[in-house]
C-alpha cells in the first residue's frame, strides 16, 4: 500500500467528520469575532481570510504530514496543532461569554432592541473578553503541554503477598511519539524512569505516532529502561495505524516485551504476582491478527496470584471485574487534555483519570505522558505514574 493510500486510510473518519466542524467552529469564530464587533472593511477582510487559511490549513496539514517523515512534516504540524488547540479555547472562551449574556438578558427580563452603535460596542467588549480569556489560557496550555511530572499513587491489593509489599510500576502512557514528540522527550523520559528504581515498567499503548522506518531513531532511548523485572507494554489505537506488527516486533528488539493476550509471572520463586496484557480494542478492526482476548490472557492462571492487567483503554475494567483482576492499569483518556474535553470522553469511558474502583477490582487511568494533536495541557498534567502495591 502507497503512502497516500495509508495516509487516507487512517485519516477518512478525521477528513469526513472534523472538516465539518472545522467549518461551524471557524464560522462562529468569525461571526462572534469579526462580523459581529464592526470592524472596519479592510481589518474584516484580512481576518476572514486570516481564518478560511488556517481552517483549511489543519486538515490539508494533517493528511500531507503523514506522506513525509516526521523531520519534515514537524515544520508546518507545530503551527497547525498550535492553532488547533488556540481555536478550541477560543470557541469555548467565545461560547461561554454568548451565555452569560443570554443568562443577563433573561435575568433582565428582556430589553428593547439596542441601537447599532451600542450593540455593536457590547459586541465588541465579549470578543475582547473571549480573546483574551482564550489566549491566556492557550499560553498556560502550551506551558503546561511540555512539562511531566511524577505521580505516586498507592494501591492495596488484597491477594498480594507481604513479601512483595511496597513493589513499584512506572507506568508510561500516550507518549505519541513522532512529528511533535521527539528524541530528547524520551530520553528525558527514560532517565526519570530509572531514577526511580521500579521493579516494573508498564507502557500502556499509544506510544507512537508514525512508522518504525521513521521513528526508530526517537523511541530508541527506550532500550536504556532499567528496572527489576522488565518493561512490558500493550497495544494502544495509534499503533494500529502505524503497523503494529512491526512495532511489536522492533519493542521486542528494544529488550521491551509485548504482552499479546497473555500474562508473565512477576517477582521471585513462590512470591509473584501475574502481569497480563490485551491487544487494543481497534485491533479488530484490521487484519492482522490482533484482537481483545481477555480469557485467552488470563487462562490457566493460579487464580490465588494477584493479577495487574495492562490495557490500553479504561472500557476494559467491565470484563477485568468479571476475571477477577485486582488492578488494571490504562490510558487512552489523556485525562481529557485540555479542560473541559475530558467531560465529553465520559460518554465512551468508565474513567477519565486516576483510581477508581469497581467490584474488587482497582483501575488506575493515566493522564498521559506525552499529548496528542495541540502541544497544550489545560487541567490535566501530562504523568509519569509511580504505582506502589501494598499487601492488604
Amino acid at each position: 500500500m502507497s503512502k497516500l493510500s495509508e495516509a487516507w486510510t487512517s485519516l477518512s473518519g478525521f477528513l469526513l467528520l472534523g472538516v465539518g466542524w472545522l467549518a461551524f467552529e471557524h464560522y462562529y469564530l468569525w461571526a462572534r469575532l469579526v462580523r459581529d464587533v464592526g470592524l472596519p472593511k479592510p481589518a474584516t477582510w484580512t481576518l476572514t481570510l486570516s481564518l478560511g487559511v488556517l481552517a483549511v490549513s489543519i486538515p490539508l496539514g494533517v493528511f500531507v504530514s503523514r506522506l513525509v517523515p516526521p523531520a519534515w512534516s514537524v515544520w508546518w504540524l507545530t503551527p497547525v496543532y498550535v492553532w488547533i488547540g488556540v481555536s478550541t479555547l477560543l470557541l469555548m472562551s467565545v461560547v461561554v461569554v454568548d451565555v452569560l449574556r443570554v443568562g443577563a438578558l433573561l435575568a433582565s427580563g428582556g430589553s428593547p432592541p439596542m441601537e447599532a452603535d451600542r450593540r455593536e460596542a457590547l459586541a465588541r467588549l465579549g470578543a475582547l473578553a473571549a480573546v483574551t480569556v482564550g489566549l491566556v489560557a492557550s499560553g498556560w496550555g502550551l506551558r503546561e503541554g511540555r512539562r511531566v511530572r511524577v505521580k505516586r499513587v498507592e494501591v492495596p491489593l488484597k491477594k498480594l503477598p507481604p513479601e512483595l509489599d511496597g513493589l513499584s510500576i512506572v507506568q508510561l502512557s500516550d507518549m505519541h511519539i513522532g512529528p511533535m514528540i521527539g528524541r530528547d522527550f524520551v530520553e528525558h523520559v527514560v532517565k526519570t524512569v530509572n531514577a526511580l528504581a521500579p521493579d516494573v515498567v508498564a507502557i500502556t499503548g499509544d506510544l507512537v505516532d508514525g512508522s518504525v522506518e521513521d521513528l526508530a531513531l526517537q523511541v530508541a532511548p527506550l532500550a536504556n529502561l532499567t528496572s527489576t523485572h522488565g518493561s512490558y507494554f500493550v497495544t494502544g489505537n495509534h499503533e494500529y495505524h502505524a503497523d503494529a506488527s512491526r512495532w511489536c516486533e522492533h519493542l521486542g528488539q528494544l529488550g521491551v516485551r509485548v504482552l499479546r493476550n497473555e500474562y508473565v509471572e512477576v517477582g521471585r520463586g513462590e512470591h509473584v504476582l501475574h502481569l497480563a496484557g490485551i491487544d487494543d480494542y481497534e485491533s479488530t478492526r484490521f487484519d492482522i491478527g490482533h484482537r481483545v482476548d481477555l480469557p485467552g490472557a488470563v487462562a490457566g492462571r493460579d487464580t490465588r496470584r494477584a493479577l495487574v492487567l495492562l490495557a490500553h483503554q479504561p472500557k476494559a475494567i467491565h470484563e477485568a471485574v468479571q476475571h477477577e483482576v485486582d488492578l488494571q492499569l490504562s490510558g487512552h483518556t489523556h485525562g481529557g487534555q485540555i479542560w473541559p474535553l475530558g467531560w465529553l470522553l465520559r460518554l465512551g469511558q468508565p474513567v477519565v483519570a486516576g483510581l477508581a474502583r469497581f467490584g474488587a477490582t482497582w483501575v488506575y487511568v493515566s493522564s498521559g505522558t506525552g499529548f496528542s494533536g495541540p502541544p497544550m495541557r489545560l487541567g490535566s498534567p501530562a504523568e509519569i505514574t509511580h504505582l506502589i502495591l501494598r499487601a492488604a
